[in-house]
């Protein structure tokens, strides 16, 4: 299964989520660290799903697009 990990840099390391997987979040030092730790936190995630939610998260479409929003100030 294709799913989105969205992965931010700070100045504390990485941060990793998945939408499609309410609080399935993860830490990391470095982005291959943070990754990788993604990847394994869903896996977990995905094993303690039932069916029924496993097949309700497969039949959405989630999309990931860039937008500019102009700053005031």
């Amino acid at each position: 299964m294709l799913l989105n990990a969205i992965i931010e840099k700070d100045d504390h390391g990485y941060f990793a989520f998945v939408p499609e997987l309410k609080g399935c979040v993860t830490q990391g030092n470095t982005y291959e660290e943070v990754l990788a730790n993604i990847k394994e936190a869903a896996g977990l995630y995905m094993e303690s799903l039932e069916n029924e939610e496993i097949a309700f998260i497969q039949s959405k479409s989630t999309m990931i697009a860039p937008i500019e929003v102009l700053a005031h100030g």
